[in-house]
């Protein structure tokens, strides 16, 4: 920040859209989105964020002190939705997903710091632990204005370091399709496809940033929020 002091830094792994971050980002954190989506490398920051190019199963995240830590690892070969096609694909592609799950586990448990570690509802309550939590988008949309997010997809948070989830604020829900699910009609199979139906919620996100910023400005004795 341009005459400011930075809060704090913010890691965000596996992480194409950086719109978790964004709330981060506007109070004042330095924020790292870490995916191989972006080119190779560490780009130059924007509005503090910082986009960087690289394979999390090989990439060592600078040694520093982070605020929070947030990981989505790819839920293409690990999600229940998609379960009928795990036979199809091999044991090559269930390890593939998992060594990247277990890069995110281990880079979030070694920030000593809170974390969060999002999917859906998968396969990883079985290979890992059962979520900490679970939750609509449609559970925060009230965070924002005006409210917005007016739709269900269950997602699933593995947290932990003092992870603060944030207290509800809903709206309801609008059913427009018969899976219950709008986020169900963006179907296909193409990246970009892909990244509109993994990206966070943006209310969820400013409900997470809120209550955990909060938190780490009294901890570290800044001006908070």
């Amino acid at each position: 920040m341009t005459g400011e002091q930075v809060r704090g830094k913010i890691l965000s792994l596996c992480d194409f859209t950086a719109r978790m971050v964004q709330p981060w980002a506007h109070a004042g954190y330095e924020c790292y989105c870490v995916d191989l989506q972006h080119p190779p490398g560490a780009g130059q920051p924007a509005d503090n964020i910082r986009l960087v190019g690289a394979d999390i199963t090989r990439w060592i995240p600078p040694l520093t002190t982070y605020a929070m830590i947030f990981a989505f690892p790819p839920c293409t070969d690990l999600a229940v939705s998609g379960a009928r096609h795990f036979q199809a694909k091999g044991l090559p592609t269930l390890l593939d997903a998992l060594a990247i799950v277990e890069a995110c586990r281990r880079i979030a448990e070694a920030g000593n710091c809170p974390y969060m570690i999002e999917n859906p509802i998968s396969t990883l309550a079985s290979y890992w632990r059962k979520p900490d939590y679970v939750f609509n988008p449609c559970d925060y949309g009230a965070y924002l204005d005006p409210p917005a997010d007016a739709y269900t997809k269950k997602t699933c948070l593995w947290t932990g370091g003092g992870f603060i989830m944030p207290p509800a604020k809903p709206v309801a829900p609008v059913k427009v399709c018969p899976q219950g699910s709008w986020v169900q009609r963006l179907g296909g199979p193409s990246q970009r496809t892909k990244n509109a139906r993994s990206a966070t919620p943006t209310g969820f996100a400013q409900a997470v940033c809120e209550a955990n910023a909060r938190a780490h400005a009294q901890e570290a004795g800044v001006e908070g929020l």
